[in-house]
C-alpha cells in the first residue's frame, strides 16, 4: 500500500515561507499595512472555503442555510456563513460516531487527540501534518517573540494523555525554539514536590501552563526552601485579568506573559515583548467578536464572543467560524511594536458560563480580578449558583482567607465590583481545592451551577 508519510504530506519550507518565525516574523509584519494583510488573509480564505465544501459537516451546515459555493466570493462575505460551536460538533459525533463528519482524513497521516470530556463525552480533535505543524509554529513563534531562546530550559505543567495541550506545546518548543523542554505535566503526572526539584536540578528558566497550578508550585518551592536554587525568569500561561501580579509575586519577579487559544484552533493570540495586549495572529487566524445575544459584530472596544476561522487548516479538519464562547474586547490604542496585527485585551470569561442575576450579567472569572492584590486572601475562589423554591437565583462565593479577612468588607467589595450583592463564605487556605479540583484539573472549576437547568 502506498501512502505519504507525515513529512511528505506537506512542504515544510513553504510553511516557513508563509508563516515566518524569529526575526523573519517581525521583519514581515512590523510596518505592513492592513490592506496587505487582508490580501494575504483573503487568498488563504478562498483556499480554505474550497476545502470546506468537501467536508460533510460544512456541506450540511451551509446547505441548511441555503448557501451555495458561489455565494462566498471572498473574506468580506464571511458573515453570510453561520457560526457553529462545540454543541454542533458533538451532535455530529452522536450522529456519525465515533469521530463525527467534520474531518476529511483520506490517506493523510493524522494526529488525534480529544478534549478532556469533563462536561460529557470527549470531542475528537484531528490534525493533518500541515495544520498540526502550523499550530505548533504559532506557539513557538510567539514564545520566541516573548523572549524565549535556545539557551532556555522550559518546564511544562500542561497535561498529557488524550488531551491536546501538553503534546502540542512540547512539539512547539522542540520544533521551533531549540529550547530544552521538560514535560513534567500536571501534579498527577509528576508530584508537585518533584516538579520544583526538577526546576532546581535542571535550571529551569521558563515555566508554561495554567497559572493556577503554577502559583501553587511557588508555595511548594517555598515550603521546600528551593528559591535559592531556582532561577525562573519567564512564565507563559493563560492569565486572567487578576493573575499577572499575583503570579509574578509568587515567583519572586519572574515575568509573566499571557496568551490565548483553544483545542480546536491552537494559539489565536499572545503578548509580544512589550506585554501591551495580546496580538491576534492574523496571518493564520481570522478573529471576529460577535454580540453574545444577537450574533452581530460588536464595535471596537466592546465585548463579544470570539469566533475564529483558522485560515491555515485546509487539510484535514477545517475550522470556519467556530464560536469559542470566550469573551474579550479589541484594544483600540496604538501598540508599541509597530506590528500590523490587531490586539485583544485577553480572556474575560465565557458567555456560556455567564450567570444572570436580577438582570445583571456576571462572569465568575471576574471575581478573581476583584480580589486581586488582597494580602489577606490566597486568590482561590469558587462560585456556587442556586435557585430557591420561588425561582429566585442566588450566587454564593467561597473565598480562601489567610485568617484576617472581614466577611462584611468582602461582601461590600464584591457588590461594588459586580454590581449586585452575593453571598460570601470564608475558608482556610486550600479550602476550595476539593470544589475547584485545582490539583487534578488543568483549568480549575470556578462555577458550580446547582440549579439543575
Amino acid at each position: 500500500m502506498t501512502f505519504p508519510t507525515y513529512f511528505e504530506a506537506f512542504d515544510a519550507k513553504q510553511m516557513l515561507a508563509d508563516y515566518p518565525v524569529g526575526d523573519a516574523f517581525t521583519a514581515r509584519y512590523i510596518g505592513m499595512s492592513r490592506d496587505e494583510l487582508f490580501a494575504i488573509q483573503n487568498k488563504q480564505f478562498l483556499k480554505l472555503m474550497q476545502r470546506g465544501w468537501e467536508i460533510p459537516f460544512y456541506h450540511r451546515l451551509w446547505g441548511n442555510q441555503g448557501i451555495e459555493a458561489g455565494d462566498i466570493k471572498g473574506l468580506e462575505d464571511i458573515t453570510k456563513l453561520p457560526v457553529y460551536d462545540k454543541s454542533d460538533l458533538m451532535a455530529s459525533v452522536n450522529d456519525y460516531p465515533p469521530y463525527g463528519d467534520f474531518d476529511g482524513r483520506g490517506d493523510t497521516p493524522v494526529v488525534f487527540h480529544t478534549t478532556s470530556g469533563t462536561t460529557g463525552r470527549p470531542q475528537p480533535l484531528m490534525f493533518g501534518p500541515k495544520g498540526r505543524e502550523i499550530t505548533n509554529l504559532l506557539v513557538g513563534r510567539m514564545y520566541r517573540w516573548m523572549g524565549l531562546g535556545r539557551d532556555d530550559v522550559v518546564q511544562s505543567v500542561y497535561g498529557h494523555g488524550m488531551i491536546n495541550g501538553g503534546h502540542y506545546i512540547r512539539e512547539a518548543v522542540t520544533h521551533f525554539t531549540n529550547a530544552l523542554f521538560l514535560s513534567a505535566g500536571t501534579g498527577i503526572e509528576t508530584r508537585s514536590i518533584n516538579q520544583v526539584n526538577l526546576m532546581a536540578d535542571f535550571n529551569v528558566s521558563c515555566m508554561v501552563g495554567f497559572v493556577d497550578y503554577i502559583r501553587k508550585l511557588a508555595e511548594v518551592a517555598a515550603a521546600e526552601d528551593l528559591f535559592d536554587r531556582i532561577n525562573l525568569k519567564m512564565i507563559i500561561g493563560h492569565l486572567g485579568t487578576e493573575d499577572r501580579a499575583s503570579t509574578e509575586a509568587a515567583w519572586q519577579g519572574a515575568k509573566a506573559f499571557d496568551w490565548y487559544g483553544v483545542g480546536d484552533t491552537g494559539s489565536i493570540a499572545g503578548e509580544g515583548p512589550e506585554r501591551d495586549g495580546m496580538y491576534v495572529w492574523e496571518d493564520a487566524q481570522y478573529l471576529e467578536l460577535l454580540d453574545v445575544d444577537t450574533g452581530e459584530p460588536v464595535a471596537s472596544g466592546e465585548t463579544g464572543d470570539m469566533v475564529v476561522t483558522c485560515l491555515f487548516k485546509d487539510d484535514i479538519a477545517p475550522c470556519i467560524r467556530f464560536n469559542t464562547h470566550d469573551i474579550t474586547e479589541e484594544r483600540t490604542d496604538s501598540n508599541a511594536t509597530g506590528m500590523v496585527f490587531k490586539r485583544i485585551t485577553g480572556f474575560k470569561g465565557r458567555s456560556d458560563n455567564m450567570v444572570k442575576l436580577r438582570g445583571i450579567n456576571i462572569f465568575p472569572h471576574a471575581i478573581g480580578a476583584i480580589i486581586e492584590g488582597r494580602g489577606d486572601l490566597t486568590g482561590e475562589y469558587v462560585c456556587r449558583v442556586t435557585r430557591d423554591d420561588a425561582g429566585r437565583d442566588e450566587m454564593h462565593v467561597t473565598l480562601e482567607s489567610k485568617g484576617s479577612s472581614s466577611r462584611a468588607e468582602l461582601v461590600d467589595l464584591l457588590r461594588k465590583g459586580i454590581g449586585i450583592e452575593v453571598g460570601v463564605a470564608l475558608v482556610d487556605a486550600g479550602g476550595t481545592a476539593k470544589d475547584t479540583q485545582i490539583d487534578t484539573r488543568q483549568k480549575p472549576i470556578r462555577l458550580i451551577d446547582e440549579r439543575g437547568l
